[in-house]
């Protein structure tokens, strides 16, 4: 299949670029950028010297069409709704990275404070949460956010079978510097996040709405979470501790085994081990997403543990799965590698 990358220079179309570049089913016949054009895109990143070389291309709806059967925008929240409105329109294969056409129009307004895209193209997107996709057939994507990708798949097993008070859910979510982008600010900057933490947007994040749209596909009596939000001083990495208070009495073995058969078959989500817990140099730099829980009969409380890698399951990584699921390759492809560690 031949794709090309809207939003190549930033650090989701980097990454796009990296798996790409070795699925064994996907040729990139063009790479784009708004804020460079006519270099090659080895002149902006030295680390792809010698090993990948591709002229950054203006971007041309028209041309790409022609060109591409896929495209994926990899491009700020705010630019995907007008740039991806013409591929959209001829059919091709659409998968955006960005925020722009994951809530409706009331709600991304509210929460990104820009226009919302038309409600003709908010209707057509599919929420693109991979391992829980209800029309793998759609050919036009809205990849979920990295912290709604990780608090999702530790809370899916629970809400959808009613384990859980709806009124009880905190999430404790915690995100290495990439997840703020490329460009730098006064708060990612070096000395301000070098042995440091900070918390931001305190229930606040516009990932809260797609959060509680989707746990509300699965149990419509959630109407609100607490969520909070902050920087730890890392590269790459999510990792979210999630509490809930349980419906009645479990264990931990139960609630494992609920883990186990939910993502049976799910090659991406790994279930630990009873009393292990998962770190976030485990996952680095791959696609899975790993889970680990535990029940206070005291308390009635159950703890989950999710890690991602942001920029991979919870960004271009899963854009590629679900390529991977329109296109009807193996779940897989370009995707299966080791994790780096350390």
């Amino acid at each position: 299949m031949k794709v090309s990358i809207i939003g190549a220079t930033g650090y989701g179309g980097l990454e796009l670029l990296r798996l790409l570049h070795q699925h064994p089913q996907v040729e990139i016949v063009s790479l784009h950028s708004f804020s460079a054009q006519t270099d090659d895109i080895s002149r902006f990143y030295p680390h792809l010297h010698t090993v990948y070389h591709h002229e950054l291309a203006e971007i041309d709806a028209v041309k790409i069409a022609e060109e591409s059967e896929a495209v994926f925008l990899a491009t700020p929240s705010g630019v995907a709704k007008e740039a991806a409105q013409p591929f959209i329109d001829v059919g091709m294969k659409v998968i955006d990275l960005s925020g722009d056409f994951r809530l409706t129009k009331e709600k991304y307004e509210k929460w990104y404070n820009k226009d919302a895209a038309p409600d003709a193209y908010l209707d057509q997107a599919e929420y693109g949460l991979a391992e829980w996709r209800e029309n793998v057939d759609t050919t036009f994507i809205s990849n979920p956010g990295c912290y709604a990708t990780a608090t999702l798949l530790g809370l899916a097993p629970l809400v959808m079978h009613g384990k859980v008070e709806a009124d009880s859910i905190i999430v404790d979510a915690k995100s290495g510097i990439s997840g703020a982008g490329k460009t730098p600010s006064a708060n990612t900057h070096f000395p301000e996040t070098n042995e440091n933490m900070t918390l931001y947007r305190m229930n606040q994040h516009q990932h809260i709405p797609e959060i509680i749209r989707q746990l509300r596909v699965w149990d419509a009596g959630i109407d609100a979470i607490t969520f909070s939000t902050s920087l730890i001083p890392v590269t790459r990495g999510i990792f979210a501790t999630i509490y809930v208070k349980a419906k009645g009495a479990t264990s931990t073995d139960e609630l494992l085994s609920l883990y186990r058969e939910s993502y049976d078959g799910k090659p991406f989500v790994r279930i630990q081990d009873k009393d292990v817990y998962p770190t976030l140099k485990q996952v680095t730099a791959s696609n899975f997403c790993d889970i680990g829980l535990c029940y206070n009969e005291r308390t009635n409380m159950i703890t989950i543990v999710v890690v991602i890698d942001n920029l991979v399951k919870g960004a271009a990584g899963q854009a590629i799965q679900n390529l991977n699921l329109m296109a009807g390759f193996d779940e897989t492809a370009g995707l299966d590698f080791i994790p780096v560690y350390p």
